[in-house]
């Protein structure tokens, strides 16, 4: 603990140092904005509007046995690496800080496989529509009125129909697509409708066929990606669990007394502080990693 104050007081003294007066108030004023400003997002209303946002839930229900399960978890483990309700109520309410966020990521996973679900089905009849209509705007506006899209690309499907019609040719309403889904499969088709209305093509009907087959492969890519990061991220659950719990060992073999007299060393504080925070800092990369956009280059 007075390691911990002699820390506070001389990043006080340098803060003083470097911005004298008025100034020290005003930079960390600043930095507490900044620090709100990030993470203000993640809170549990704010989550919860971009939930909605999303086509999904997240309900009061859900964050109180997020709460709880991770609350308790941090609350348990901390503890035991600590034996101290203070330390471990700091960490609690940090983990309980971080739930609307994990939640957010969850979200977003599960909003970015459905659009990109969607993209598949957009690609793949824009394909078999053009094979029979020779045109893009008119493919476009059969797959638009077959039912099998759904927002938003069903809504950025009639916003490119219109950007068309307006424009007089099929540039504009290609390059909105493709800022709005960066995706590999739909560059690629835009690229070569581009082509075939401009240039024209010897053979369409192989080349649709080509285009086709490379969505497929694109696709069975990406679902045996999403099946692997699966895998994975029960994998790094896992062992962040298990290195978490390692000190219930290191107790076992020392002994609970002989644990005690060590942690009241301040440098093994600090080894443990370093150790819960590390792991938390590489679970939460795991959980970004495995919740980044599927398909999206």
């Amino acid at each position: 603990m007075v390691l911990f104050l002699l820390i506070i007081i001389g990043v006080a003294i340098i803060l003083y140092r470097n911005y004298k007066g008025e100034n020290v108030s005003k930079y960390i004023t600043s930095q507490v904005e900044v620090l709100y400003n990030k993470f203000a997002p993640y809170s549990f209303k704010m989550v919860r509007e971009k939930a909605k946002e999303l086509g999904q839930e997240f309900t009061v229900k859900q964050y109180t046995i997020q709460v709880v399960l991770l609350g308790g978890f941090a609350g348990v483990v901390t503890y035991l690496y600590f034996y101290n309700l203070i330390v471990s109520l700091i960490y609690v309410v940090i983990a309980i800080a971080s739930v609307p966020y994990l939640a957010y990521l969850r979200c977003k996973r599960i909003y970015s496989e459905f659009v990109f679900e969607q993209i598949q089905v957009y690609t793949t009849n824009v394909i078999m529509e053009f094979a029979t209509t020779q045109s893009f705007v008119k493919s476009l506006e059969g797959v638009r009125d077959s039912g099998v899209l759904e927002d938003p690309v069903l809504s950025d499907v009639n916003v490119m129909i219109d950007m068309a019609y307006e424009n007089g040719s099929i540039d504009e309403a290609i390059e909105y697509m493709n800022q709005k889904y960066p995706y590999y499969i739909v560059k690629n088709m835009h690229q070569l409708f581009l082509q075939i209305t401009k240039e024209g093509a010897r053979d369409t009907g192989e080349s649709l066929e080509n285009m086709q087959l490379d969505i497929d492969t694109l696709v069975e890519s990406v679902y045996r990606d999403r099946m692997d990061r699966a895998q994975f991220h029960k994998k790094f659950l896992r062992y962040g669990v298990i290195l978490y719990l390692l000190v219930m060992l290191v107790q076992y073999m020392l002994g609970r007394e002989n644990y005690l007299a060590l942690i009241d060393k301040n440098y093994v504080r600090w080894v443990l502080h370093g150790i819960i925070i590390f792991n938390a800092y590489f679970l939460i990369k795991g959980e970004k990693y495995y919740n980044e956009n599927v398909g999206v280059e």
